[in-house]
């Protein structure tokens, strides 16, 4: 048996859901300690909009670029940052441009973990990260495996 078939006024209200749910969509920034391919790509392939230091900044400048930098440029385009560098939280000139920036940040306190395991943390937690995303920053809250926690403030 098939699906009913829409009305006219069915399909655009689907249509603008769909529409109001993408416009709705953050989009990440991803810090250079993730890399920038694998998450990237998992990420992507979700339909998110990705943006790594080497996509906004170049290869170069990216290797260089100052955290206290990108933290503001992301806070100013809205970005949610992703990273892996949890120390951020312990240092005042960097813990200071996320708190100016309100930068929404979700890390991974794991350093160790390879490539494919980094983009599954993320991946597994993709609704709650949405859910938290939707609230205004600044915050870091830590990516683990099945659960996101709130590390600062």
């Amino acid at each position: 048996m098939s699906p009913p078939a829409r009305g006219p006024e069915e399909s655009s209200s689907a249509a603008l859901d769909s529409l109001a749910e993408a416009t709705r969509r953050p989009e990440f920034f991803i810090d250079r300690s993730l890399g920038r391919k694998h998450l990237a790509h998992a990420l992507g392939s979700l339909g998110f909009t990705i943006h790594t230091m080497a996509s906004v900044y170049g290869e170069r400048v990216a290797q260089e670029l100052e955290d206290e930098r990108w933290l503001a440029d992301a806070g100013s385009h809205g970005w949610v940052v992703l990273m892996k560098d949890d120390a951020i939280r312990r240092r005042p000139a960097e813990r200071d441009a996320l708190a100016a920036a309100n930068v929404r940040a979700f890390c991974l306190t794991n350093a160790q973990l390879r490539a494919e395991a980094q983009s599954a943390r993320f991946v597994g937690n993709i609704k709650r990260i949405l859910r938290q995303a939707e609230k205004p920053g600044p915050y870091i809250y830590g990516v683990y495996d099945g659960y996101i926690k709130r590390l600062w403030p």
